[in-house]
């Protein structure tokens, strides 16, 4: 796969923790916040050419607190504010499960909630997907699990700037 030049490679970012300011069960737009320099990450990354996708858990569905409507509203405004820094997110997987959740349509084990790499591989069969070439940052371990089950190299985000950790990770990557 690795030598298909019609592999993409791509950077998944974790979204609590890693994009935004981790807020217990962020759905509402008026409590997001970009961390730090996020929103010039993503531009980084758009501009070198990579695919920019956004794996997250999302469990406050399961749980009654939000739904998959309020999620996805989120990441349409997050993609519509990123405009103003020249940078866009190409795709977001979610999952709403938790096995344990209130919401009976929710309540059940998947393959997407991560550290389990079902949102990452059902990112690779809808685009081409060069894993080799390709990173997950999260700030969780489960995370940097994800990835490595997927065949995609974790990076474990410990705050700070992301544009400075893409440049260590992927150097002036083309």
């Amino acid at each position: 796969m690795g030598n298909n030049k019609e592999c993409r490679s791509t950077i998944f970012f974790d979204r609590d923790g890693t994009l935004n300011v981790d807020k217990d069960y962020l759905y509402r737009i008026e409590d997001f916040e970009w961390l730090e320099d996020a929103p010039q990450a993503i531009r980084w990354a758009n501009e070198r050419g990579f695919l920019v996708i956004v794996i997250t858990n999302q469990s406050g569905v399961a749980r009654g607190y939000f739904t998959e409507e309020d999620v996805r509203r989120l990441h349409a405004w997050m993609n519509a504010d990123l405009v103003r820094f020249g940078a866009h997110i190409d795709a977001f997987y979610y999952c709403p499960h938790l096995p344990n959740g209130s919401v009976a349509a929710y309540a059940k084990d998947c393959e997407c909630r991560k550290p389990k790499p079902g949102l990452i591989e059902r990112a690779c069969t809808d685009f081409d997907i060069d894993r080799e070439a390709s990173i997950l940052v999260g700030d969780k371990s489960r995370d940097v699990e994800c990835a490595e089950a997927a065949g995609v190299r974790g990076v474990l985000y410990e705050g700070g700037s992301l544009v400075t950790l893409l440049e260590r990770e992927l150097g002036g990557a083309e």
